[in-house]
């Protein structure tokens, strides 16, 4: 089955340093991956995404990879800050699941 793995948390960093957090995935069909970050008391908002495509993506200094050859798509940062105190989960969806919707509005 479809599955994605990542690094089990806490990790603990000085600042300055470089961090990487793992995620590997299993996927039966074109992957789409992404990285969420939820700050203390907020919501969960969406870091990165990417394609199945092998492409780098970057947002807030964070880079992520999307290595079809290890299924991969680490999220690295090269120097932390203590502002990047965070839960950070990866997440994936395939392309042949999914559905089209309308726009919920409220007046």
């Amino acid at each position: 089955g479809d599955s994605v793995t990542q690094t089990e948390g806490p990790v603990t960093l000085p600042e300055g340093e470089a961090l990487t957090l793992n995620c590997t995935y299993q996927s039966s069909y074109a992957a789409f991956l992404f990285w969420y970050v939820q700050f203390q008391n907020k919501e969960p908002v969406l870091l990165l995404k990417s394609s199945s495509e092998t492409q780098e993506m970057d947002s807030r200094g964070f880079q992520a990879n999307n290595v079809k050859s290890d299924s991969s798509f680490h999220l690295k940062k090269p120097s932390v800050q203590l502002s990047d105190s965070a839960v950070y989960y990866c997440a994936m969806r395939d392309t042949a699941r999914g559905t089209a919707g309308g726009a919920l509005h409220k007046p």
